[in-house]
């Protein structure tokens, strides 16, 4: 099975957010309530009904305004530090280079959330009673892609800003569009670069870049959630059953002590 990728060129990006309507309207997430916060961008955040949004950069540079359009979304790392860490398998990689999710599987134990180096789940209340939650994000229209279809991002841009298909050729492009960004003449930009090709294994989403990543809030260096994740599970976790497995006999021996002393004071 061929591995896909998808590529979203920020330098052709306008910021009209057609990718986060139709990923709303594909996947039948509710609209949000949102209020005037002094700018463009909206909604203000990723959320449980928000697998995607148009991230407004504003900055001034020589005394003139400058954008920045970053679209924000699940990068499904090939080395996920989310699908490490998930406990029920509800967060898979997928054959076709993606990382899936089954909801029914998912128990709400956040993990995902709090390994991600790029911040991407959130979690979703199904149940306020008893607190129980499931992790949502964007799954790269898996129900699509696997069925030979493009994500719906990717066929709404009418900018051409996000491509789609197979991932050797999505490189070659992506590599292909830095280096001209590169050249460019009047519009060139020295920094541009591909992220992702190389990141956690290779991104199944990556970005041309028309500056560095930490323009665009990008982590430098995410592999170190890696390090995270190998120190969690192979030494922290294995300390906190033992806490637990420690608590638990503690309990037992301190009811099987009260026990005794009650039965002794009854017979006396």
């Amino acid at each position: 099975m061929a591995q896909v990728a998808m590529l979203i060129d920020l330098s052709k990006c306008m910021g009209c957010r057609a990718c986060q309507v139709a990923c709303k309207e594909w996947n039948d997430l509710e609209a949000e309530t949102t209020k005037n916060r002094g700018t463009y961008e909206n909604p203000p955040d990723l959320s449980p009904n928000t697998w995607t949004r148009i991230r407004f950069q504003e900055d001034v540079e020589n005394g003139e305004v400058r954008w920045r359009f970053f679209k924000e979304q699940c990068l499904h790392c090939t080395n996920a530090p989310c699908v490490a860490v998930c406990p029920t398998g509800a967060l898979k990689n997928h054959a076709m280079g993606f990382v899936s999710y089954e909801e029914e599987l998912c128990n709400g134990c956040a993990y995902c959330a709090n390994f991600c180096p790029f911040g991407i789940p959130r979690m979703k209340v199904v149940n306020r009673l008893t607190g129980e939650a499931k992790a949502t994000k964007c799954t790269l229209c898996q129900d699509r892609v696997t069925n030979g279809y493009i994500p719906v991002c990717a066929k709404t841009c009418p900018a051409d800003a996000i491509s789609f298909g197979d991932r050797e050729t999505i490189l070659a492009k992506g590599r292909k569009r830095v280096e001209k960004l590169r050249a460019g003449g009047s519009r060139r930009f020295p920094d541009a670069n591909l992220y992702g090709a190389d990141v956690l294994g290779g991104l199944g989403v990556m970005y041309v870049l028309p500056e560095k990543p930490e323009k665009y809030g990008l982590p430098t260096n995410p592999e170190s959630a890696l390090t995270v994740v190998s120190a969690w599970k192979e030494i922290i976790q294995p300390l906190g059953q033992l806490a637990l497995g420690v608590g638990v006999v503690s309990i037992a021996l301190n009811w099987v002590v009260t026990r005794r002393r009650v039965t002794e004071e009854q017979e006396a």
